[in-house]
């Protein structure tokens, strides 16, 4: 394997180094967020930690296990296999673009190989069936590929702390080709220019932590395209309204078969229109008797709200 001249020892960086390295380019970990293929990361959140205006969070409890298994997975690979490893205690970087970066778990020793191991729930066993592999990993492998100029990449997988498998991917030129141009494209086109990409529908989360409190009163002007986007908002909220109409329609004409009747059945399906008791607190009772208790127990609570309302010419 060919590892490239440019790296850097982490062996003599602290946490915090080491995390501002990470910070500075874009690694294995961070493609198929960039892709918008992630399940865990959207490329504005990505975007957001490159430029520092967002901490990636790092401490989970499966990324702390995922690192105390390391060892113990890379040593269970090399037993299974009969392939001795060695740890790359270095940030391997790009010979071209010094913001493309690599920390690779282990390498292969005598093969033109490098070792990925991940430690997985039991819920993701189906990912790993056969010949399968999470697209996210194949596209991290890649990445690193590209970056050492190794010619082929093993997986070692322990899944849900009680099976362990191992499985073998080779270079592809041309996914590693396309990984590059878009690594580019979000590094130069967002991060350098510090013009964030589009929100997602997987944002909400993101945007209500970054702006809790709306701080100025006076409205700003918008770019024209959100005419558009308005226009498609208003177009899909009907079609909503109308599937749910029809939704709520056919569930009407179920029920209307069901009668008094709990439960019904087809050849495929059951239906259950059930009986349930559940015990509410009366707030409009308890503050009308009680208003002073009501006051006690009560706590500000601030949130905000979006709407859309049409010019009148």
């Amino acid at each position: 394997m060919t590892l490239t001249a440019h790296s850097i020892d982490i062996r003599s960086l602290s946490y915090e180094e080491w995390k501002e390295q990470r910070r500075r380019g874009l690694g294995g970990s961070d493609v198929a967020a960039l892709l918008g293929l992630s399940k865990w990361k959207t490329p504005l959140q990505l975007y957001l930690e490159k430029i520092g205006e967002y901490k990636e969070d790092i401490n989970s409890e499966s990324a702390y296990w995922g690192t105390q298994l390391e060892d113990l997975v890379a040593r269970e690979f090399s037993i299974r296999t009969g392939k001795k490893v060695h740890r790359v205690n270095r940030i391997l970087i790009h010979p071209e673009y010094d913001y493309l970066i690599a920390n690779i778990d282990r390498r292969v020793v005598g093969e033109d190989a490098i070792l990925e191991v991940k430690t997985t729930s039991t819920f993701n066993k189906d990912q790993w069936e056969g010949d399968q592999i999470p697209n996210a990993y194949i596209l991290q492998v890649m990445h690193y590929l590209n970056i050492t100029g190794a010619s082929k990449a093993y997986f070692a997988v322990l899944i849900g702390g009680q099976k362990f498998i191992w499985k073998e991917i080779e270079r592809d030129e041309e996914l590693i080709q396309m990984v590059q141009e878009r690594e580019i494209a979000f590094w130069e086109n967002h991060v350098l220019k510090e013009n964030p990409p589009s929100a997602s529908a997987y944002d909400d989360e993101l945007l209500k932590k970054l702006y809790p409190e709306a701080k100025q009163e006076e409205a700003v002007p918008l770019p024209s395209e959100v005419d558009q986007a308005i226009e498609e908002i208003n177009s899909l909220s009907e079609r909503l309204n109308e599937l749910e109409a029809k939704k709520k329609e056919r569930e009407n004409q179920i029920k209307g078969l069901l009668k008094d009747h709990e439960s019904g059945y087809t050849h495929h399906f059951i239906c259950h229109w059930k009986n349930i008791t559940s015990n509410r607190l009366d707030t409009k009772k308890l503050k009308s008797v009680h208003p002073e208790i009501v006051e006690s127990f009560s706590v500000p609570s601030t949130y905000r709200r979006f709407s859309i309302k049409e010019v009148q010419a």
